[in-house]
């Protein structure tokens, strides 16, 4: 019996936006901002507790973040708590069935209701405000 190699995409096809839609994208992009924000916090926390060995542990440690590779990182970051937060916001909401749409007969090709055009938007509006706090980010950082 020969084996099909169809629908055996592995990790590639899982990830295709082109399969899957935006949904699957802002799936990946909420983890990896979770994951994202983890490693800021915890940075964070290293970067902070830095005061305690005076103003010389706080001058070293501004050496290492007040330079164009500390602010690009700082611009990431202000992207990915915005859209963490705003598509978070639009799960919330989802699992509370708003903007869901009515109920509906589960009809073949089974097209899911919560998955409408609404979310839609919210997971572009999202995308969006995150561009344009990270071009905010970006103007405040190394404006002049």
């Amino acid at each position: 019996m020969e084996r099909s190699d169809e629908n055996k995409e592995g990790i590639k096809g899982m990830a295709n936006p082109a399969r899957y839609g935006i949904e699957r994208v802002a799936y990946w992009l909420m983890r990896l901002t979770g994951l994202g924000l983890l490693a800021y916090f915890i940075a964070h926390i290293y970067e902070t507790s830095m005061i305690l060995k005076g103003s010389v542990g706080w001058q070293e440690v501004l050496e290492l973040t007040q330079t164009t590779e500390g602010h690009i990182i700082l611009t990431l970051v202000i992207g990915m708590c915005v859209f963490h937060t705003v598509n978070g916001i639009r799960v919330m909401l989802g699992h509370g069935g708003v903007g869901v749409g009515r109920p509906a007969r589960p009809d073949y090709p089974y097209i899911s209701q919560s998955q409408n055009y609404r979310h839609k938007i919210t997971i572009y509006s999202a995308i969006v405000l995150a561009a344009i706090a990270m071009m905010y980010g970006l103007a405040v950082m190394f404006g002049e």
